[in-house]
Parts: structure tokens; sequence; C-alpha cells
């Protein structure tokens, strides 16, 4: 009896020592994210949280594989004001990992910079501190989602300055660009025509939705998160001043004075930009520029 109970224990041991070794995690849950649900939704149906969450072993980015260059933006980065920000993000890459371990990259081509304090367009303005407007208040680099219209999404970054927040607006797909598609005909009509690669991102929320941004991600820091990060582009060089366009913000018409503020940035000339200001490029390019910086 002892030998026969000793012979079960060295089998299992075996079987055990098997299974991690090949590096099968002994549980695995790949349930989708529900991030829209209730929080007291959300502790009842565990563990439906966001994709962060998905195993006791959760798959790493090629990013994290040593082998890879590091390429990642840090903290540093994301330490400037709000303009300064706006315009360093530009040429910047903007990686999306999905739970199946793939990525979808897209370079940033447009963004716009709300300063907060005094800028009646902002979301803070008058250093208002709302629930949804927190992360505004958070450190550089923290992301700040918030739906318009209830029921589209647009990704903001904080940067230095209270309640100061950057808006991405247009991306130039890298990679992905299958998945974007189908994540875009998602909330499409059915029979719609099928978008063109440059039509994929060249808008607030269709970045979001093409690179699927749920409004979970708000509060995140885009520093050090496993799921969505800032790379530098190893394949262009960095735009110079003259590429750079500022022109007025898109959609504050209302904010009078403030509407006219030159602090939408944009890539001059470049095919996925939501809304080029001809106006505005020949102003730049004459260097008759007024409001670009800091107040």
């Amino acid at each position: 009896m002892m030998a026969g109970r000793k012979r079960k224990v060295q089998d299992l041991a075996v079987a055990t020592a098997t299974h991690t070794e090949s590096g099968l995690p002994l549980r695995r849950n790949q349930t989708e994210p529900n991030c829209g649900a209730s929080p007291a939704k959300l502790k009842s149906q565990q563990p439906l949280l966001c994709e962060s969450v998905q195993s006791l072993e959760p798959e790493r980015s090629h990013y994290f594989n040593n082998n890879e260059p590091q390429r990642r933006l840090g903290q540093d980065f994301f330490n400037q004001p709000c303009i300064s920000l706006a315009k360093a993000f530009l040429g910047k890459v903007l990686v999306r990992r999905r739970a199946d371990g793939s990525e979808l990259r897209g370079r940033i081509v447009e963004t716009e910079a709300y300063l907060g304090g005094e800028d009646k367009a902002s979301h803070s303005a008058g250093g208002k501190r709302t629930e949804r407007n927190t992360a505004m208040f958070m450190k550089p680099g923290t992301i700040y989602v918030y739906p318009i219209y209830g029921i589209y999404l647009c990704m903001n970054v904080s940067s230095e300055g209270e309640g100061a927040a950057v808006l991405l607006r247009s991306l130039e797909p890298l990679q992905g660009q299958p998945a974007m598609r189908e994540l875009r005909a998602a909330r499409r009509k059915e029979g719609a025509w099928q978008l063109k690669d440059k039509d994929l991102c060249n808008g607030p929320s269709k970045l979001c939705q093409a690179l699927n941004i749920p409004r979970c991600f708000d509060r995140r820091d885009l520093a050090s998160d496993t799921e969505v990060w800032l790379e530098d582009d190893q394949n262009t060089s960095p735009p110079k001043p003259q590429d750079i366009v500022s022109a007025p913000r898109v959609g504050i018409e209302s904010h009078g004075e403030w509407a006219k503020k030159p602090w939408r940035f944009y890539l001059r000339g470049h095919p996925c930009v939501s809304v080029a200001n001809k106006e505005a490029e020949r102003r730049s390019l004459s260097g008759n520029e007024t409001d670009s910086v800091d107040p």
C-alpha cells in the first residue's frame, strides 16, 4: 500500500512539472472585457474587468521581451507643458496591445492642447474638478478617456499644468489595419463602404474605435501600462518646426476668443489629418503665429 501511494505521488509530481515546463498556465481566463458595466455588476461578474486582468499569468507584449529595443517613452517625456507636449506627440507611435497579444499601431499626426485654468474650452476651465475629469489633474502621462454624444469616446493625455491635457485627434495606421477596419465596421451601418486606411483613425472618436480604447482606460498611466503605450518612431525622423501647422481647435466655436487660439497641431499635408486649415498653413509658413506658447 505504501509503495502504491508513493508511485501515485511521484506520477502526480511528474505530471505537474511537465505541465509547468510547457509554459502553460495552470488556469486561464480569456473572458472579454466589460468596461461599460457598473462597479456592482463588475464585482458580481468577476473577472469581467478589463483586458489587463485575464489570467494568473498574463501575456506580455513583445515590447517587454528583453531582446526587443526599448523604444517606449517613459515619464520624462510627459513632464512638459501642455502645448509643448501636444507638439511633441506628433510623429510618435501609439501602441495598443489586444487580449490575444496582437498589437495595433498608429503614428500621431494631429493633437489639440487644452490648458485648463483660464482656457474656457477645457473640461477643467477655472480649475473645476469633477469625477469625469479627474485624470486631467493627475500626474503627466495619465490617460483621460471621456464620452461624447453618449456613444463615442475621446482619448487625452495629461501634461504639466493644473488640469491640462492633450487630445489625440488623428493617427496614421501603421500596423493591424484589418483589425482596425473590423473594429470600425462594428460601429457603422451595415452595407457601408469599406474604409480606406487614411480614414480609419482620422478623428478622435475614430481612433478610439480603431484601436479599441475603452472607457475603463481612463486614469491609466501611459508611461507604464501594459496594454497601451507610446513609442518613438524608428522609421521616420521627428517632424521639423516647419512641418507642424498651428490652427484653431475644432468644435469649440461657442467659447469665444478661446476658440481662436491656435492650439491644434498637425503635420502639414498629411492625408490622415481630420481637417486641414489652409489659412493657418499659410500663416505658419510666413511665421505669423500668435498665442502658440503656454500662457
